[in-house]
C-alpha cells in the first residue's frame, strides 16, 4: 500500500472543512425554519383565540337566550315545551331544592334551557352548541349537571297517584276499584325488538289524568307485556 502523500492530506482536510461548514449551515437553516414555524403557530393561535374569544360571543349568546325565554310564550313553548312562567319556576326549584349553581360563564337559565332543548327535541350536542354558541364539551357538561340535579329531585317532582275510590261514579274508572292507573310500553333505540329493530322497551305508567307516575326503561326489546 502506498503511503499517503501531502496532496492526499490536504484533500482530506479540505473535505473535513467542507463537511463542517455544511453541518453548520444545515443547523442554522433548521433553526431558522423552526423559529419561523413557531412564530407562525403562535400567530395562528393568537388569531384563533381572538376569533373565538369568549367576550365576542357573549352578545350572541344573550340574544339567543333572550329570544327563548323573554320575548313571547309562543316561542318559549315551541322551543322549551313550557311557557315563560313555568320555565322560571323550574329554574327556581332547581336552585332552591336541587342546589343548582351558575357556572363561570353560564347562568342558571341558559343551563336549564340547554338541558330542556336536548330533551324536548332530541338535539345533538353539536346542534345545541351551534344554537347557544357553546362548545361540545360545555354542552355535555351542563346537560349532565342539570340532569343530575333533576334526578336528585325525583321525590319532589314525581306526582304520586291517587287510587280510584270505592264509590267512584266516573264511568271510565268505576270498574277499577283501587286502581292507580294504566301502563303501556314503547320501544327506544338500544336493544333489538321482536320486529327486528334495535329498541328498548320502556314501561310507562300514567294516572287517570294522563300524567306519568312511573317509568322503567331497562326492559329488553323482545319482552312482551
Amino acid at each position: 500500500m502506498r503511503p499517503p502523500t501531502t496532496n492526499h492530506d490536504r484533500l482530506y482536510m479540505l473535505l473535513e472543512d467542507i463537511m463542517l461548514v455544511y453541518r453548520i449551515e444545515t443547523t442554522v437553516l433548521i433553526h431558522r425554519y423552526m423559529s419561523t414555524r413557531s412564530q407562525r403557530c403562535k400567530r395562528r393561535i393568537i388569531d384563533h383565540a381572538r376569533k373565538y374569544s369568549v367576550l365576542s360571543k357573549i352578545p350572541a349568546q344573550l340574544k339567543h337566550l333572550d329570544r327563548l325565554v323573554n320575548v313571547t310564550n309562543a316561542d318559549c313553548v315551541a322551543n322549551l315545551r313550557m311557557d315563560r312562567n313555568t320555565f322560571g319556576r323550574l329554574c327556581r326549584i332547581l336552585i332552591e331544592q336541587g342546589g343548582l349553581q351558575p357556572g363561570k360563564f353560564l347562568g342558571i337559565e341558559e343551563q336549564v334551557a340547554i338541558f330542556i332543548g336536548v330533551l324536548a327535541h332530541h338535539k345533538k350536542n353539536r346542534v345545541v352548541g351551534f344554537d347557544f354558541w357553546r362548545s361540545g364539551p360545555t354542552i355535555s357538561h351542563y346537560v349532565n349537571k342539570v340532569l343530575g340535579v333533576v334526578l336528585s329531585l325525583h321525590p319532589f317532582l314525581l306526582a304520586k297517584p291517587t287510587p280510584v275510590a270505592q264509590d267512584s261514579n266516573d264511568p271510565r274508572w268505576k270498574w277499577f276499584k283501587g286502581c292507580l292507573g294504566a301502563l303501556d310500553g314503547t320501544h327506544k333505540p338500544r336493544y333489538r325488538s321482536r320486529k327486528g329493530q334495535i329498541a328498548t322497551n320502556t314501561l310507562a305508567v300514567c294516572d287517570r289524568k294522563m300524567q306519568f307516575v312511573y317509568l322503567l326503561p331497562s326492559r329488553m326489546g323482545g319482552v312482551r307485556w
